[in-house]
């Protein structure tokens, strides 16, 4: 017989399940709800040929990523300079949040890959070698 499952818990517990969301303190939302998990027919085309490059089967890190909103202009937030990066004005978003996270995902990888990302300058700056 299956187990039973209570389904109140997370309004009665913290319900954090796995070492890694007791450690950091908050759901790995994607375990519990399936709309989380990126639909891989909606990648651009500049994902897929990111992906092929890096020789992934999926988007793994970036699968957490997704268009949020900054002062009510749509932004991603890039963890790595603690921030928001802001879409170009003007740029016409989807309806489905999938492809908006689809494009959040790129712009995040387009912006930390470019000259004006700060942690580019900074390793010029403080480069050793």
């Amino acid at each position: 017989m299956a187990e039973e499952k209570d389904v109140d818990r997370y309004l009665k517990t913290d319900g954090l399940d796995s070492e890694r969301e007791k450690e950091i303190g908050q759901h790995i939302g994607y375990r519990y709800d399936v709309n989380l998990v990126p639909d891989y027919a909606r990648l651009t085309p500049f994902l897929e040929r990111y992906m092929a490059f890096m020789g992934w089967d999926d988007l793994n890190w970036l699968e957490d990523v997704h268009m949020g909103y900054e002062e009510g202009q749509p932004a991603v937030f890039d963890r790595n300079i603690n921030g928001w990066v802001s879409v170009p004005e003007g740029m016409a978003l989807p309806g489905n949040q999938q492809d908006r996270d689809m494009i959040a995902r790129e712009l995040l990888i387009k912006f930390q890959m470019s000259e004006r990302h700060p942690l580019i300058q900074l390793n010029k700056a403080y480069r050793k070698f």
